[in-house]
C-alpha cells in the first residue's frame, strides 16, 4: 500500500509517499480502507515538530521524529470482520496518528458509523475539526451568546453551526472574504479581523470560542458577560512557543479571572466514537454539513499539507485516496 511516511522534521516537501505492507489488524481492530483523509494543523505540527518546546515535554514530539505515518481523520470501508463492525461497512474515525494510508488497522471503539448522507470526503473533513468545536460548546444553551474567532476554518466552521443548532445567537471573527460563509452558517454578525477589533466592540457573550488566538484572553475579557466562559483551542503558529504559549497563557490568566477559562481537546477525549455519533445524528438531521475547501488526490497530500499550512482555507482539506464521491 501507499502511505505518507515522516522520517525527518521539516516542510511538506520532507514527506515520503513509501510502498509499505499491507498493515494486519490485531485483537480488537478491523482493516480499514481509507477513502478519504484530511489535513489539520495538529498534523503540520507533528510534522515541523513545533512549536520546539513541545519536543521536551512529556507526551510531546520528543527530540527525533518517531517515524510513522501522519494524519489523524479518516473515512473509509471496512475490510475485515471485527465484533462490531464488518466488511462493507462505512465508518469514520479520530486516529492518534496513521490515517494518511491507503489501509489503516483501527480499534474498533475508535469507529463510529459515518452519516449516511455524507460523502468519503466530506465525512473525512470531520472527526479532529467536529469533535474539538463540539467539545468547545459543552454547556452552551438556548439564548446565549457565542464568539467564535477563527470562523472560517475548519474548527470555526462546525462552531458556527453547532453553535447555532444548541439554540445560541453566534457572532463570527474571520476575513471580508469568508463573511458571506460564515453567515450561510449560521453566523449573526460577522467581524472583519483585519478592520475591527472584536473585543472593543461593546458586545458581551456568554462563551468566547477562541480558535485563531489573535487576542490575547485579557482582551477578550472585556467582550465576556459575567460568567462567561472563554474557550481555548489554538492560536498562533511559532516555531519555539506558539501556540502551546497562548494556550497556557489562557489557561493561566483562569486563576486570576472571575470568568472561566477551559482547553478544548480532541486528542484527549477519552469517548471519540460517542461524540463521532453525537455528530453523526446533527449531520443526518441537516443542522450540520461539513465545509470543505479544496480536495487533493493522494499524490498530491504534499501539496495539501502546504496549502493548510499557509493558513488561508475556508473550511478543511480533504486528500481522497481511491474511488471519489459516496460511499460507494
Amino acid at each position: 500500500m501507499k502511505a505518507l511516511f515522516q522520517r525527518v522534521y521539516g516542510a511538506a516537501s520532507s514527506l515520503v509517499l513509501e510502498d509499505l505492507p499491507r498493515p494486519v489488524p490485531g485483537e480488537g481492530e478491523v482493516l480499514v480502507r481509507v477513502r478519504a483523509s484530511s489535513v489539520n494543523p495538529y498534523d503540520w505540527h507533528f510534522m515541523r515538530g513545533e512549536p520546539y518546546v513541545a519536543r521536551l515535554m512529556p507526551g510531546g514530539f520528543g527530540l527525533r521524529p518517531p517515524g510513522g505515518i501522519l494524519g489523524c481523520d479518516l473515512a473509509g470501508r471496512v475490510e475485515t470482520a471485527g465484533s462490531r463492525f464488518g466488511p462493507g461497512d462505512d465508518v469514520y474515525a479520530l486516529l492518534p496518528q496513521g490515517a494518511h494510508a491507503e489501509y489503516v488497522c483501527v480499534r474498533e471503539d475508535l469507529l463510529a458509523p459515518m452519516p449516511v448522507n455524507l460523502t468519503y470526503e466530506q465525512a473525512a473533513a470531520m472527526p479532529m475539526a467536529a469533535v474539538t468545536a463540539l467539545l468547545a460548546l459543552r454547556g452552551v444553551e438556548a439564548g446565549q451568546r457565542v464568539l467564535v474567532n477563527g470562523a472560517s476554518g475548519g474548527v470555526g466552521t462546525f462552531a458556527v453551526q453547532l453553535a447555532r443548532a444548541l439554540g445560541a445567537r453566534v457572532d463570527a471573527v474571520c476575513s471580508a472574504a469568508n463573511a458571506s460563509t460564515a453567515r450561510s452558517l449560521g453566523a449573526d454578525h460577522v467581524f472583519d479581523y483585519r478592520t475591527e477589533d472584536f473585543t472593543r466592540s461593546g458586545r458581551r457573550y456568554d462563551v468566547v470560542l477562541d480558535v485563531a488566538g489573535s487576542r490575547s484572553v485579557f482582551a477578550c475579557r472585556r467582550v465576556l458577560a459575567h460568567g462567561g466562559t472563554f474557550v481555548a483551542v489554538g492560536g498562533p503558529a511559532g516555531r519555539w512557543v506558539q501556540p502551546a504559549g497562548h494556550v497556557f497563557a489562557a489557561l493561566a490568566s483562569g486563576l486570576f479571572a472571575r470568568r472561566r477559562v477551559v482547553l478544548a481537546d480532541a486528542v484527549a477525549c477519552q469517548d471519540k466514537a460517542a461524540v463521532l455519533a453525537e455528530l453523526t445524528a446533527l449531520v443526518e438531521s441537516g443542522a450540520v454539513t461539513p465545509v470543505v475547501d479544496r480536495t487533493y488526490p493522494f499524490d498530491d497530500l504534499r501539496a495539501a499539507f502546504a496549502y493548510q499550512e499557509a493558513g488561508h482555507a475556508g473550511g478543511k482539506v480533504v486528500v481522497t485516496l481511491g474511488v471519489p464521491g459516496g460511499a460507494a
